[in-house]
């Protein structure tokens, strides 16, 4: 099994991808900007499982808008992708400036949307493919809204609303797609947002969920969005 992470070296795709270790078979290509983040953690997961596959991928995801693609994934088939890489930044909306809102906009929402479409062709067919796009409730339809995350919370809501539409597009593949949108979860992203802020859940608690759910959940769920949290934010 072929598993892709972004956001890879820290926080909770960290926590995932030490979590999809000790899983037998699997084989991670692990996407992050820190060469040296994803060398810790390559480390970290063969401690866990020394006959780990674990292949690290520094880059950084903008470079997708370039038309740049990392070499070294280079499997043959995408088992599960999950979107985790995100930007946040708690700035009042009348605050923000434009380098800032088009940052916040690429990470959350355009560099996915290309990593998917770059991938549509190592994806699907005879095994099933589960695209899972990491959300956040900020997103979520109806809940609570918080001043400072404006920007933030529209973007992940656009990579909401792209899970619903490839749902249907890709159907016929044999590709999932299916968007969580996570509670607060204390990663150093909300620290640097909150830094009063204690979360309910740590990064080791939620990435056990989503890897369970990013290998069962499309037997299930196809194009939903599933609030995944124990508090308001």
């Amino acid at each position: 099994m072929n598993v892709i992470i972004t956001g890879a070296s820290k926080g909770i795709g960290y926590a995932m991808a030490k979590r999809l270790t000790e899983i037998q078979d699997v084989r991670l290509y692990l996407i992050a900007r820190s060469e040296k983040l994803l060398l810790q953690l390559k480390k970290d997961c063969l401690e866990l499982n020394p006959d780990a596959e674990i292949v690290t991928v520094p880059f950084d995801m903008t470079n997708l808008l370039k038309n740049e693609w990392p070499e070294n994934i280079d499997c043959k088939h995408i088992d599960i992708l999950i979107n985790n890489a995100g930007l946040l930044l708690n700035k009042n909306f009348e605050n923000l400036n434009t380098d800032e809102i088009i940052g916040m906009a690429t990470v959350n929402f355009v560099a996915p949307s290309l990593l998917i479409q770059k991938s549509l062709s190592k994806m699907g067919g005879e095994h099933p493919t589960h695209i899972i796009n990491i959300s956040s409730m900020g997103s979520y339809q109806g809940s609570v809204k918080f001043p400072g995350l404006s920007i933030y919370s529209a973007s992940k809501a656009a990579l909401s609303v792209l899970t619903e539409c490839l749902s249907v597009e890709l159907k016929e593949k044999n590709i999932f797609v299916n968007s969580l949108a996570l509670g607060a979860v204390q990663t150093e992203m909300l620290r640097a947002a909150f830094p009063d802020y204690q979360a309910p859940l740590s990064p080791d608690e939620m990435a056990e969920f989503i890897v369970d759910f990013a290998i069962n959940g499309y037997k299930y769920f196809n194009g939903k969005i599933l609030p995944v949290s124990l508090s308001t934010p």
